[in-house]
This record gives C-alpha cells, structure tokens and sequence, in this order.
C-alpha cells in the first residue's frame, strides 16, 4: 500500500478535503500515515495523544449545594421579605424579625429539597464508550484503554464489542452494527467498506462505525477518523451543552406574577409612606411596622410551598402512572402542550420486528401477533386459516426457522432472543405456524452454511433429515434471491419464474413500510460442503416475508386521545420514509400523505420549514440537528413542544423542548437525563395520561392562587384602610405572618387533591401565553378582597365598641379572617358551579382534615397562655365566636348569589 512521507501531519475529519465516508479506504488509511496491519508506532500514539487528547468526552458542570441554595433565595418576593425583616430589625421589633426570617428559610428549604438533581446528559454519553478497545499497534493486537484511542489507530471489532470513536472500516465480514443511539433504525445495519456520497445521511454511512454504537454481529477492522469530541457522539454531546433548556410556561407566569406584585407592594407602600409621613399623626417607627405590615399581607408566603406540594402530588401520581417526573414544573407544562413530536422507534412502536406479511406462490396471508412470541395466527383474504392445509406456507416457515442463527426463549413471562432481531421474528412466525425450533432443528441439523454477508447479501445453509436426504434453505434481499431461482416451489419446474411480478411485489411490500426478504430452497443430492457455484441455480422461490416494527395498540389509542384534546402529533425517525409513512397512518396520524426527510429540510429555509409544518406529521431519515431544528421552528410558531425519544440522537431536541420525555426500559441514559420525564413503561399512552394529570395540577393551583390572593388582598385593604383613616390596624404584621403560613397554606393545599373535572381532555391545550391571573381571576380578587376588609374591620370595631381590649379585638379579627377562609374555602372549590350542595358541604377527606388541623391551631392561638407572649392574643367568649361563624357564613352566600349573577350575565 502506498504510504505518504512519515514527516507529513497526521490528517483527521477536520482538515480532510472530504468526509471520511465518502472517501475510499485506502485514502483515509493513506491519510492518516498507517498501515493496517502494521499499525501506529508508540512514538506516533505520544504525539497524537499530545495532538488530539484523550478520546473522552467534556464534564456537565454541575451547581454547587451551596449555590443551588443560594439559589432558592433569588426571588424578587423574597427579596421584599428579606427587606421587611432588616426594617423590623433596625426598629429592634425581633419577634416580628425571626418570624419572618423563619418564613424565608422554610421555603428555601422546601425548594432546596424539591429539587432534581442536576442535567448529567454528557456523564451519561461518557459511559457508552467502551472501556477497552482491540487495537494493531507496532504489529502487534493488544487490548487498550479506550480513551487512548487516537486518529490513526487500527482498531478490531468482533461481535459484542461496542464501538469506542468513529472508524473509516476498511474491512468488514457480515458485519451488523446497533446503531438506534444515533439514528433510530430499527434494526442494526449491514457495514460494507465501499464509500458513500458525501452529503450521505448519518443513518446511509455504511462504511463508517460510530462511537457509542455496538457491533451485533460479524467482524470488521476500521481506522480512527475521529476521537472525543470529534466523533459523531462528541458533536451530538456538544450540541446538548449548547442548547439552551425552555423555561416552563408556569414558571414564567409566576415569575412575571412576582415582579408585578412586588412593583405593585413597593409603589403602595412609597405613596402611604409619603402621605403618612406628610398628612398623618403616626410616629416614623409605628410607621414604618405599618409598611412592613403592608408588605407582608399583600406577599402570598405560602404560594411557593404551595406551588410546590400541588406539582408533588400531581408527581406522584403520575409516578402511580408509570411516569418519573425529574423536574417539578415540568408536570403542569404538560397541561399546556399543544404538540408532541414523538420518535418512532421504541416509543410509537414496540421495537421488535415482526412478520407481518408472506407471500407464497399460492397466495397472500397476514400474520396476527406481537414482537418475538410465537403466539398468533395466519389469515388468507381476511379469514383464518390452519397452516397444517398450506403446505406452501409450511415449507417457507420451516425455511425460515432453519436458514436462521437466532434463538428465542420465554423468560419471567417475557420472551427475550439473541441474534439479528429480523431473524428473531421469522422465528416467531415459524413459531405460529406449528413449528417447535428445538424439536425442528434437532430434525433437520444443519451441515454447512454460507453465512450473511453484505457482498452477496444472502444466506444459506444445508441440512439433512436422517433419512438420506438432504436440502439447502436461503433467505436474503429479494432481488438477489429471486434472480438465482428458476421456479416457485410446488410449481412444475418447467413452468419458468415470473421474476418480474416476484420483483414487483417485493417492492409493493417495500413501498407499504415493510423490510422484505426472500425465502428459497433447493434439495441437494450430491455431498461435500455447501458452494457458491451450486447456489447459481435449481432453486425454488418459497416466497416474500414482509416485516415491521409494528405500533403498540395502546399508542393508537393515545394519540386519538391527543388529537381529542387538542394535541397535534408528530412523527420524527431516523428510519426510513416508506416505513415512517406507514406507521404514521397505522397510529391514525392526520397528515401522512407527505414525508418530509432530512435533505428536505436542509433544502428549506426557516421559513419555508415553517409553511410545512402544518400540513406534515411524518418527517424520516432525520438527524439530531433536524430534530432539534424542528422543535425550535414549533416553538417559534408560538407552539409548546413535548418531545419523546429513547436515543441520543434525540437528547438535544430533548433537552431544547418545553417538556423532554424519555423512555425508561429502553431509553440511552443520554435521553433520560435530557428530560424532564422518564416513562418507565416506554408507553406512549403513559403520555396522553400525564396531559391529564398536568391539566388537573394547573387547575388546582389556579385555584389555590384564586384562594389566597383575596385573603391577602383583604389584609392589605384593611392596613391601608387603617392608615388612611388614623386608626390602630386590626392586625399586627406577626398575626398576618400566622394567618398567611398556618391556616391560609394549610386550607389551601387542599385544593391541590382536587379531583380531574370531566372536560378536562376535551378542551383544547391552554395557550402558553395565557396569563395565570385571568379578567375572572381579577374580578373575584378584588371582590372577595372587599369583603374580607369588611368582615375584619365588622367584627373588629364590634368588638371594641362592646369595651374590648385592644388585644381581645385584634384577636377577634384573626379569628374572622380564618372563619371567613374556611367558608371561602367551599366556595372556591366549585369556581363556577353551586357550592350549597351536598358534595360541596361534605367536602373531600383533605377539606375536612385541613379544617380539623385549622380550627385546632387557632384555638391554640386564641386560647393558650404561651401564645399571648409572641402574638398578643386574648380569649374570646363564645358570643364573639359566633359573630365570627356568622361572618364566614355571610361570605359563602354573597359569593353563591355573585356565581348565580355571573352565571346569568355571562349568558
């Protein structure tokens, strides 16, 4: 072989005129200054190891503790707290400094625990390279460290190793390679050496082993192109560092929610602060506690623990679902999707390949049953068959069971095989057509075979069955098994082979989404070993098997459901465009008639891809960069995007998606640390329930905020009401921290084990855009926050007027507050419908608890000694505690005639 100068640079992809696909083996080994059977020397590996690195792939960095709990305090709410707590502080006020600081702590603290552990998608990428790898070096094989692969190196692959950089094969015996990682194909992919077209999709670069791939079967010798992150792998784990993860639609809302409440405290409480200072008799401290007063009624403390507990039950239940949430947000996101863009393999199909077609020379039959059991049946012109009548079929099943180095076997009621999973289903067909292979095999063993190779793209074996006969069985690409046949089996062999319809069927199956093989056999009379020469002529075509990797019956029923509610579904697969298509119309995909692949949407412009969009759910032969781009094209359209996938070609689509959602038992841990959900039963109908599931916890938030923002409207209203009037507050900023932490956050998270309401999927996806705090929203604000300044200050001038202490009234107003929540509470929970109802005044267990817990610690704050000395409390009588009964009675019936006005307005 000609050699360049040893003195020339070591060439890799980068500076090569050419991809190495494209290129000849013998340019890429001249290339790269080796011999392939010489190897590099142990001078040259120091040098490139000094050039290129190590082969491994870049650290995720990874938050400190310390700064994910700083982390929890960096909410502009927070932050007025913080400076209420450093006012009361400088005012010498402790008790109100240390209740409110204890506020600021709880809640960092609950974030803190909340939290899932951080984004480690480029570890998981690291730990698909292999450990050791086969390498020729100074003419030697000896086994290496894999992440002291360097470009050059001469590395060996036998079956079972997995592929630890990419390689230029420059040979390669009935070689198969796993590639699903990377591209989605459903079945490893035959390697030849002959070099592709340059712009040849990752998926058609047959002459190229990927890092991160394994070899299933045969043998192949390749050179190193590329290491780390040059390697296929390495630019798809670049790509995962450089996307940029969406924040969730809910945490954006409360985001803009916090800043314009916190604008909104700060600019009420500057102007009373100007007309106190200016028209008022208050001293500045008494002043400045009011303010602080201010800032602590009108902030929800309680939401983000709220928030919290109400994304932790919905997560929960859909861990109950066989669905792991990683990421809290991320469960009421779903409830907003408005489009899922879904990989094929896997995910909308089982990934077991299956027979779901044959045809004999005496007919067409459909094959019923699932993956690798050999549980089903045949049928012929829509009726069932008995396979003991059809001797054609017969003799193609135990062709197919025979010419087959596969083995299956029931384990833990689930059927697992090794070998090609193309021969592993024809096993399974042969399985339901009566055959045992064990029994069969023993019957008829093999002598001899010719096994697969991409060369001559067959496979053949010859058996003999114990009574001096003996017959050879070869199965292989149609259109090469074909043209060496002379006749059909069962056919007077004068009567010549239509090979062109034998041809045309093949590619009707093919064009239907079906892999096909041919099925032929000859007997043999002569002995010695199986020939090439003699395979050239004298066989009988049995027939043409059509497989698939058929859908999973419960994704069709989910994405009916998807569509049902709203959702649009969309295809994207590495597989190819026949297939996807014809899968895509088996889950009932709306536009299916057109295919985008992965060359079209490089030819389009951004604008162009997105006049497509609509009109196309199917898109094949795709990349990680297409996938990806297609995501970010939805979401530009204003569209919230949920991605599915189990490779790591889809972790950066993945990762850039609103909602990331992995599959757990089949799924790289690439993709699952790319998501935010992992699927542990890799059911797409998993899916159509977490929709419900995120849809009911953002309804039962939305009830919650509609809960508590009242209760601390009123308690600002009544403070502001108070300083504009020249009179002493109702309520002290400490009794507002009791009421906002106890009894506001414990009735209010009841509402987040609120039950699914019915309609909840016949609704179309929520616009991402929708503001939380809506026009009805703002009305029932402020209307319940009127009238909860009237009850408190009621009860609290009737108390005075009735020669109260200051301390007895203020305490009468606590009191009011809470009653009048409590009975809120009913209302609240049917926003539109009656709540003077049977249902509605029994409750849920939650209801009755959280009330229980309620009505204890306010006796507790009423009554007990201890109490008095952090709050100001005094015993009430039992005349002032119906006062308060009836107050909170009063709210409920005003707000169900206010619901009944409503009802009719809005007719």
């Amino acid at each position: 072989m000609n050699q360049e100068p040893r003195d020339q640079p070591s060439a890799t992809r980068a500076n090569l005129s050419q991809p190495a696909h494209a290129l000849t083996a013998e340019s890429v080994l001249n290339q790269q200054d080796v011999h392939p059977d010489e190897g590099l020397s142990a001078e040259e590996v120091t040098e490139r190891h000094e050039k290129f690195g190590r082969n491994q792939l870049p650290s995720a960095p990874r938050p400190s503790s310390l700064k994910r709990l700083l982390l929890q305090f960096d909410n502009l709410l927070i932050y007025v707290l913080i400076g209420a707590a450093v006012m009361t502080a400088a005012l010498q006020h402790w008790v109100d400094t240390i209740v409110i600081l204890a506020v600021v702590v709880v809640n960092a603290i609950i974030g803190f625990v909340q939290e899932g552990k951080a984004e480690s998608a480029l570890a998981a990428i690291r730990d698909m390279l292999s450990p050791t790898t086969s390498v020729i070096r100074d003419g030697q094989r000896i086994e290496i460290d894999s992440a002291d692969l360097v470009p050059g190196d001469i590395v060996v692959l036998e079956a079972g190793d997995r592929v630890a950089a990419d390689l230029r094969l420059f040979e390669a015996r009935g070689a198969k390679i796993d590639e699903s990682p990377l591209t989605g194909e459903s079945v490893p992919v035959e390697k030849t050496t002959a070099a592709v077209t340059a712009d040849a999709p990752l998926a058609e670069r047959t002459c190229i082993a990927h890092s991160g791939t394994m070899l299933t079967a045969g043998y192949c010798r390749g050179v190193v192109v590329a290491t780390g992150c040059q390697s296929e792998l390495g630019r798809i784990s670049g790509m995962i560092a450089e996307v940029e993860a969406v924040e969730t639609p809910l945490l954006s809302q409360m985001r803009q929610f916090a800043k314009v409440l916190t604008i909104v405290i700060l600019g009420i409480g500057a102007v009373l602060l100007l007309l106190g200072l200016a028209y008022s008799d208050y001293p500045v401290s008494e002043l400045f506690m009011m303010l602080v007063g201010l800032s602590v009624a009108a902030i929800p403390e309680g939401l983000p623990a709220i928030l919290t507990v109400t994304l932790a039950i919905g997560v929960q239940s859909m861990a109950r679902r066989n669905a792991i949430v990683r990421r809290l947000p991320a469960i009421e996101a779903l409830g907003s999707v408005s489009v899922i863009c879904s990989d094929k393999t896997g995910t909308l199909t089982r990934n077991e390949m299956t027979v779901r077609d044959v045809i004999t020379p005496k007919g067409e039959y459909r094959v019923s049953g699932e993956g690798y059991t050999p549980h089903g049946g045949f049928s012929k012109a829509d009726h069932d068959i008995s396979t003991s009548e059809h001797q054609d079929l017969l003799q193609l099943a135990r062709g197919a069971l025979l010419c087959n180095d596969a083995d299956a076997w029931l384990a833990e009621g689930e059927w697992r095989h090794t070998g090609d999973p193309m021969e592993a289903a024809l096993l399974a067909m042969a399985g339901k057509a009566g055959f045992d292979p064990k029994s069969e095999r023993r019957q008829y063993p093999r002598n001899d075979a010719i096994p697969f190779d991409a060369t001559h793209k067959f496979m053949a074996t010859l058996h003999h069955d114990h009574m001096g006969s003996s017959i050879v069985f070869m199965k292989g690409a149609p259109e090469v098994v074909i043209d060496r046949c002379a006749a059909c089996y069962g056919e007077n062999e004068e009567t010549p082979l239509d090979k062109a319809h034998w041809h045309e069927a093949a590619e009707k199956l093919a064009a239907s989404g079906r892999r096909v093989l041919a099925l032929a056999c000859k007997p043999r009379t002569e002995s010695g070993p199986l020939s090439f020469d003699e395979l050239d002529e004298g066989l009988s075509l049995l027939g043409l098997v059509g497989l698939i990797d058929p859908p999973r019956e419960e994704a069709i029923t989910a994405v009916a459901l998807c569509q049902q509610a709203g959702i649009r579904v969309k295809m994207i697969t590495g597989d190819h465009a026949a297939t996807a298509a014809a899968i895509g119309q088996q889950l009932g995909l709306k536009a299916t008639s057109q295919v985008l692949s992965g060359k079209d949407i490089e030819a389009m412009d951004d604008q162009a891809l997105a006049s497509q969009l609509a009109r196309v759910d199917v898109f094949a032969r795709t990349s990680p960069e297409h996938k990806l781009r297609l995501v970010r094209a939805l979401q530009a359209q204003g569209e919230v995007v949920a991605m599915t996938g189990d490779g790591v070609n889809d972790a950066p689509a993945l990762k850039r998606a609103d909602i990331g959602i992995a599959m757990g038992g089949k799924g790289t841990e690439a993709a699952k640390d790319a998501s935010e959900i992992v699927l542990a039963d890799d059911n797409f109908a998993t899916i159509a329930a977490a929709v419900e599931a995120g849809r009911t916890v953002y309804d039962n938030l939305k009830k919650a905020i509609v809960f508590l923002l009242p209760v601390n409207g009123g308690e600002s209203l009544t403070l502001i009401a108070a300083l504009a009037l020249g009179i002493t507050p109702p309520i002290t900023p400490v009794q507002l921290l009791w009421v906002n932490m106890v009894s506001s956050v414990v009735l209010a998270m009841t509402l987040a084990f609120e039950r699914t309401e019915p309609e909840t999927m016949r609704r179309p996806p929520r616009p991402a855009s929708e503001p939380i705090i809506s026009r009805f929203i703002l009305w029932r604000v402020g209307f319940v926050s009127l009238l909860f300044m009237l009850g408190i200050f009621g009860n609290f001038t009737l108390a005075q007027q009735n020669g109260a202490s200051i301390e007895e009234a203020r305490t009468m107003a606590v009191n009011t507050l809470i009653a009048m929540e409590i009975f809120y509470l009913f209302a609240v929970r049917f926003l539109h419908g009656r709540s003077l109802s049977l249902r509605g005044a029994l409750g849920t267990k939650p209801v009755l608890i959280a009330i229980g817990v309620v009505l204890s610690l306010q006796a507790m704050f009423t009554y007990a000694p201890f109490m008095e000395a952090f709050f100001h409390t005094a015993a009430l009588s039992l005349r002032e505690l119906g006062y308060i009964t009836l107050t909170g009675v009063g709210v409920l019936l005003i707000l169900e005639a206010e619901k009944g006005l409503l009802k009719r307005f809005m007719r």
